[in-house]
């Protein structure tokens, strides 16, 4: 009988809960989130964890979180993958939602007074749900890792120290990875032998942030730490039973992170410890605002997420055809591709869709049924069901609600947000980052035409719920109209403040209204994250920002590096010159063959990118030489791109991590052949030998940037480990290029000259070592000559580096003279 009971609280121990908080308590995505919530997670990362219950925590579009729940199905993500947010209810009867699933979904509708994860938490206690440890993860999670692990460790954890109330889940990132937020990161101070969170302190982009504080007594207890800005936080949590009571007993807690992490870490009374598990493999991201979805996004679609891909995992009736290039066209044949149409990599094309003669979509993703006119481009946008796109148009870094009509020869500049059932055009002309939604009143009459519709429909389905279900719709539908009542009232005083002028460039057919920029008053007391300077760096595509004072230049994306490069004249050459109210000189017509170029273009700039990302991932994860290299083959063959492309990023990156060190001498030789034994292999393996070549790189980025001094030893680490042979070395040098012929501008010339010359003293130093060699040849007649491995590269490296003294010296002279 003692054992049957202590194998029951055994099982009972066993269950875990888990917690999604659908609600994202921030208005980023407005107006496109006025009718529908961001997202909704799917239950399958944690149904892999052993989760038996599941709890969605939602405010805002209470019944459409629940009707999710309902239909939503075990492989609903490339639903979720080809817009994220946003879409319309699959399946019903889903099997997750059935009891033989073993998986129980519970809406839960908050109070109206939720704002805030904290408040959110505190309800959670106030309903008594939570019985055991529960993993706790924001619906707008996009993930593939498996966290059974992270339980694992979290409860072994927990049998030795009842006090290890929270595992947080982080993953390495490079500074570049574009999933790295620029406006909100943090600083996590670590345990290096436990992985205890001993600190945490979070940094936004805007105010700039220089310094952590990192409490002196972490220092004096722990005579090791890590302090740590590298790390993407994935907002998958493993907590203990205890943590929704703290929040009820400290209500001043707002968010998990900056108020509830930091507040347990550093108060004296409470004694409880925080870890962390960094992830080494798996991929993790939330879709956080505009910029983190476009980054997402891409990373779905370049097959980052495997095996979350929308060709591998989509619902029922949706599939897609992955074609070369990482293209995705809708598998059941209703596409309509024109002849003349171009569909660049990285793009999504939803079923029924319909491209027109002339038209380009390129690294862009369209929902079903969307239509884009002759003539028009579509670049880096995405474009949700039923959108229809005039002749001659022009969006570019953009996304484009459901429904929207966009007029011929309209323009939607980067960065635009447009709701649901907007009309702009014809000849509209969006400014950068405007948000656009429909006029109050055409929207109301509309949603009362849709409500009485839905209820001839539902009218059936309605009779056949339990009592329990009627009693959560009703009060779901009061939070609901409360929820609707604030939001009308804003819509309210933005379109009684509209500017007529502004209006008029939207086109005579347009509907729509424009929100204002929002304002910064310095004396409101405002979250860090959410002040409108920190949210420019949030944007799908993020602000130079050079107008202000930063913490941390972050990651980089293809869409700031293109969009700089790229003159407004180019788009206003392929409409046809700007719309009637614009202020802009027009240009002649460009020829189809120059609109080609464009694209080739861009396409080219999207390639640099991905490879520049693909390294930096490399370097930053330790892959090995072998799989680094699989992976530029694959984004060459798919970009169908030369291979010195590839071979340049590749040098660029070993060289640029190669540091720098103050007085050069063996430190420095030392770094530089690390960097070359471990990554040097990578340039032959990309696909194909050319040492030649290799030099000319290696010149070209040497004399271009601020390691020309380190040319020397570089070309000789690469000789010393048989990646350029003597022979290569010379062939080099004798052609013309090598002495700077035709480099602009001069300063550049001298650069390639001073390189040139180093290459001419390792062949003197190869002439002089074959003519010692052949001396003593002709004097050792009587027994055999021993050469000591490696004296010819050895002797070769020493010369280098007087020669490097030689040359500092003379321009130190020069600059005294």
């Amino acid at each position: 009988m003692a054992v049957a009971k202590e194998r029951l609280v055994v099982d009972e121990e066993e269950v875990i809960q888990a917690v999604v908080l659908a609600d994202s308590f921030n208005k980023r995505f407005a107006p496109l989130t006025r009718h529908k919530p961001r997202a909704v997670s799917t239950p399958n990362l944690l149904a892999l964890a052993g989760v038996q219950e599941i709890f969605v925590i939602c405010r805002s579009h209470a019944e459409l979180v629940k009707a999710a729940i309902k239909c939503v199905r075990s492989q609903s993500f490339s639903r979720f993958v080809t817009h994220v947010l946003w879409h319309r209810p699959l399946n019903r009867n889903s099997k997750w939602s059935k009891p033989s699933a073993g998986l129980k979904i519970v809406p839960i509708i908050t109070a109206k007074e939720t704002f805030s994860p904290g408040d959110a938490m505190r309800d959670i206690y106030t309903h008594g749900i939570i019985t055991s440890d529960f993993v706790l993860v924001t619906g707008d999670l996009v993930s593939n890792i498996r966290i059974d692990e992270v339980v694992r460790v979290h409860k072994e954890r927990r049998k030795t120290n009842k006090d290890a109330i929270m595992t947080m889940v982080v993953k390495e990132s490079g500074a570049h990875h574009r999933t790295r937020s620029k406006g909100d990161s943090a600083v996590f101070v670590l345990d290096p032998e436990t992985s205890e969170c001993l600190h945490y302190e979070p940094v936004t982009g805007y105010p700039p942030k220089k310094y952590a504080n990192i409490p002196r007594e972490i220092l004096v207890e722990h005579p090791e730490v890590d302090i740590r800005n590298d790390l993407i936080d994935c907002s998958i949590d493993v907590c203990s039973v205890d943590i929704p009571s703290l929040f009820q007993d400290n209500f001043d807690y707002g968010d998990i992170r900056k108020d509830f992490v930091h507040g347990v870490l550093t108060s004296d009374l409470l004694m409880k410890n925080i870890y962390c598990y960094i992830a080494k493999d798996g991929y993790a991201a939330r879709v956080k605002d505009t910029k983190s979805y476009d980054s997402i996004s891409k990373d779905i679609l370049s097959r980052w997420t495997f095996p979350l891909v929308p060709d591998d995992n989509h619902p029922a009736g949706h599939s897609y055809d992955h074609l070369r290039g990482n293209k995705y066209i809708a598998a059941d044949g209703s596409v309509i591709l024109s002849r003349t149409c171009k569909i660049g990599n990285q793009s999504l094309i939803g079923s029924k869709s319909q491209i027109s003669d002339n038209a380009q979509v390129v690294a862009s993703v369209l929902g079903q049924r969307c239509v884009i006119g002759a003539g028009s481009i579509v670049r880096n946008s995405y474009l949700f069901d039923g959108v229809v796109v005039g002749p001659n148009c022009v969006i570019e870094y953009s996304i484009v609600g459901a429904g929207v009509q966009i007029k011929e020869t309209s323009r939607v500049e980067r960065g635009c947000l447009i709701g649901d059932k907007v009309t702009i055009g014809p000849q509209a002309r969006m400014e950068p980052f405007q948000k656009l939604s429909k006029k109050c009143q055409d929207d109301h009459e509309e949603d009362d035409n849709e409500e009485e519709d839905d209820d001839d429909d539902d009218d059936d389905e309605e009779e056949e719920e339990e009592e329990a279900d009627d009693d959560d719709d009703d009060e779901a539908d009061d939070e609901e109209d409360e929820s609707e009542e604030e939001d009308d009232s804003d819509y309210d005083e933005v379109e009684a403040n509209q500017d007529p002028a502004a209006l008029e460039k939207l086109g005579p057919e347009s509907n729509a209204i424009i929100w204002p920029e929002p304002k910064i008053d310095e004396d409101e007391d405002i979250d860090a994250v959410e002040h409108p300077n920190n949210q420019r760096l949030m944007r799908i595509v993020g602000d130079d920002a050079s107008d202000l004072e930063l913490s941390d230049p972050g990651s980089v994306t293809s869409s700031e590096c293109e969009c700089e490069s790229e003159s407004d004249s180019e788009v206003d050459d392929r409409i046809g010159g700007p719309s009637i109210t614009s202020s802009s000189t027009s240009l002649p017509l460009s020829a189809p063959s120059n609109l080609v170029a464009q694209a080739d273009s861009a396409a080219l700039s999207e390639f640099r990118q991905e490879v520049t990302q693909s390294l930096d991932r490399a370097f930053a994860e330790g892959h090995s030489v072998d799989n680094a290299a699989v992976e530029l083959k694959t984004l060459r063959m798919a970009s169908n791109v030369p291979l010195r492309m590839v071979r340049e990023a590749v040098v660029a990156a070993v060289v640029s991590r190669t540091k720098i060190i103050e007085g050069g001498g063996l430190p420095q030789r030392q770094e530089i052949a690390a960097m070359i034994s471990r990554w040097g292999d990578l340039i032959d393996k990309i696909g194909g030998v050319d040492a030649v070549e290799t030099i000319e790189i290696l010149q070209e980025y040497c004399a271009s940037s601020d390691r020309l001094p380190l040319f020397g030893q570089i070309l000789a680490a690469l000789y010393q480990e048989d990646i350029v042979e003597e022979d290569d070395i010379r062939n080099w040098h004798k052609k013309p290029s090598a002495q700077g012929e035709g480099v602009k501008p001069l300063a550049s010339q001298e650069n390639f000259k001073k390189c040139w010359t180093v290459g001419a003293h390792m062949i003197k130093q190869f002439d002089e070592q074959e003519s010692e060699e052949s001396e003593e040849d002709e004097e050792d007649s009587k027994g055999e000559r021993i050469v000591q491995p490696g004296t010819v590269k050895a002797t070769l490296q020493a010369t280098l580096e007087e020669d490097d003294d030689d040359d500092e010296s003379d321009e130190e002279e020069e600059e005294s003279e």
